[in-house]
């Protein structure tokens, strides 16, 4: 009786997860054309271009540069945020609506509300020129120095009021007594913040911070909206899912070189996982 329960999550994660990464594996050792339904098999030679190609190597680097800048900003600061709106502040229940606000915008809309801001006729080269801050307005979005950066404080902005819910939910099993005690003891603010909240947030920041490092490294859409699609100006924003997107459907329809490319990307996010977790202890309190 419980399996004819079982049975339909089952053959959906059999169809959509477990077929799926057989195939993409598949495909990864054949030159692939699914227009003609041809498996060439190569052997090693599509992973062989991911280390060889300038382009693979160049999204390898922004999607690690994407990920190093944003998982660990976003982590600290939602809870820095989660702990200020648990503290007994004024108009508490306002603010946490007002920074929550972010995460009912969907990423398409968000993106295109940042692609204004930094056009040239957008509010950020008035308020820089009106600082003094530049000579002449420029198109923030056609500068590849700065256009990654953009995507990584969009992305940011977004993600941080979802994860600072969660601390906050985390944050209501903290016992009240602790902080009272300490402040009593003499313990200012940062001390409290740093010697009870953050060890009792040590599982929580273990969650947010691995989750956050799968969803930097399978960054895609933002990319995709702001370079409409092609990932410049000059490969600056050019992630590797983006990539696996190209050559996929774009470029050249190699099924093969893109299966190849995502079996590395997924390699890759789980031994991020492996060691973000070891080094969290998320199962230990205390060392």
């Amino acid at each position: 009786m419980e399996s004819s329960f079982v049975a339909p999550a089952t053959v959906i994660l059999g169809v959509f997860v477990y077929i799926s990464i057989v195939v993409a594996i598949y495909m990864s050792f054949h030159e692939v054309n699914l227009f003609k339904w041809t498996f060439d098999y190569i052997g090693l030679g599509n992973y062989k271009r991911i280390f060889s190609e300038d382009r693979i190597a160049r999204a390898f680097t922004n999607t690690i540069r994407f990920v190093a800048v944003v998982a660990p900003t976003q982590t600290v600061l939602a809870l820095v945020i989660a702990a200020v709106l648990n503290s007994r502040i004024k108009f508490q229940k306002t603010f946490r609506v007002i920074y929550f606000l972010p995460t009912l915008t969907s990423s398409t809309a968000l993106t295109m509300i940042f692609m204004f801001i930094f056009s040239i006729s957008g509010p950020f080269n008035s308020i820089a020129s009106a600082m003094n801050l530049i000579s002449e307005a420029k198109n923030w979005l056609n500068e590849p120095k700065v256009a990654l950066s953009i995507i990584m404080v969009m992305n940011i902005w977004s993600t941080v009021p979802y994860y600072m819910t969660i601390y906050l939910a985390a944050l209501q099993d903290i016992p009240v007594s602790l902080y009272e005690a300490a402040e009593v003891d003499g313990a200012n603010a940062l001390q409290r913040f740093m010697n009870i909240t953050v060890p009792h947030m040590k599982p929580i920041t273990s969650f947010v911070f691995i989750t956050g490092l799968i969803g930097t490294f399978q960054m895609f859409d933002q990319a995709y909206i702001f370079s409409n699609g092609s990932g410049g100006p000059q490969n600056s924003t050019l992630t590797v899912a983006l990539m696996v997107y190209q050559y996929a459907f774009s470029l050249q329809n190699d099924m093969g070189l893109a299966s190849a490319v995502a079996i590395i990307l997924a390699i890759a996010i789980i031994l991020a996982s492996l060691v973000a977790n070891k080094l969290n202890k998320s199962e230990k309190l205390y060392s």
